[in-house]
């Protein structure tokens, strides 16, 4: 009984330290101007966010976050910040009274949806009725994983998730190759081009037009 206690007590100290990193590098990242820090900050959030997906037994949730949030974005905006500038420009006074309209309007709405949600725990919700009650009873003894989602997923559905991978994988592969990167990337050919060249109505260094 004091051992389980004890676990408790530790996991709900770890799942409080992740949710204040989280926090933490939130603000961090509301409050930086250099793209390149708030693109490794979201990578270093996506990671915490696995990780406590992972605590709470939503394995198939944080592998997912870790693949795409922290591996595939992150590769993606990197890229991409080789077409633009390293620092966001400085916000204008007032500039942010507008999405924090938006964002409290949102959070309002959803609160007002949260009414016709089912209680924790009813066994008449949609949830814990028909196919999801079937489910909740075989799961264990069909995959042995305790997280209902993550055996929904990963098993009874895995070749599902299998082509919604590829999906993301081949949505990743066409962005990068839109991009470029290294040296067949647009921004270091125009870094490398003179600069004759890539203004128009200019005059080349031997004299001919453009």
């Amino acid at each position: 009984m004091t051992d389980a206690v004890l676990g408790g007590t530790g996991t709900a100290l770890i799942n409080i330290l992740l949710l204040a990193i989280l926090f933490v590098v939130a603000i961090a990242i509301a409050r930086l101007r250099s793209l390149f820090a708030i693109v490794m900050l979201s990578g270093v959030y996506s990671l915490v966010s696995a990780a406590w997906y992972i605590l709470v037994d939503a394995v198939d949730v944080g592998f997912t976050e870790a693949a795409v949030g922290a591996g595939m974005s992150t590769a993606v905006l990197l890229g991409a910040m080789l077409l633009t500038a390293r620092t966001a420009k400085p916000e204008k006074p007032f500039s942010r009274i507008g999405p924090f309209i938006v964002c409290a309007a949102a959070g309002i709405m959803l609160l007002y949806a949260t009414i016709d949600l089912p209680p924790l725990g009813d066994p008449a919700s949609p949830a814990n009725s028909g196919v999801g009650l079937t489910y909740l009873q075989v799961n264990w003894y069909d995959t042995g994983v305790p997280n209902v989602v993550t055996s929904v997923l990963a098993s009874y559905r895995s070749f599902d998730t299998l082509g919604e991978t590829a999906v993301v994988f081949t949505a990743g592969l066409a962005v990068v190759l839109l991009l470029g990167f290294g040296e067949r990337s647009l921004a270091d050919t125009l870094r490398r081009a003179p600069k004759s060249e890539t203004l128009p109505g200019t005059v080349r260094k031997d004299g001919d037009g453009t």
